[in-house]
């Protein structure tokens, strides 16, 4: 489930992030409001992900998830061309995220925390 609410999460991103790049520098009111809403509701997502995925893979999966969105939705309304270098670059983000949520254990379950000062574990001890 945390993972369903982060992808749901990260296309409320391209949404907000969409909305601000229409507000005119947050100077029309529809947009705005639509920024201010699908900004709240995606911020508010992540971190509820974050409770299970670590900090570091949920944020990259985030925003790199929300920006191959923006940019898909860019070229879908024609303000952005697709050029074959753009998609390779975008499948490659796709590809970042995916192996993000394969190589991550949910957060406890892998991690070692160390803190300041303390010496990293060891093999045998």
């Amino acid at each position: 489930m945390p993972w369903a609410v982060l992808l749901v999460s990260a296309v409320f991103e391209a949404v907000w992030a969409t909305a601000l790049g229409e507000s005119d520098g947050l100077s029309r009111l529809g947009p705005t409001v639509v920024f201010v809403i699908f900004s709240v509701i995606s911020l508010v997502g992540l971190g509820w992900a974050m409770k299970t995925i670590p900090t570091g893979t949920a944020y990259a999966v985030w925003t790199g998830l929300g920006a191959v969105l923006t940019v898909v939705w860019a070229v879908v309304t024609g303000e952005e061309a697709l050029t074959p270098l753009k998609a390779l670059f975008l499948v490659g983000i796709i590809g970042c995220a995916v192996g993000l949520k394969f190589a991550t254990a949910p957060r406890g379950e892998d991690e070692v925390r160390v803190s300041p000062g303390q010496r990293t574990p060891t093999a045998g001890g």
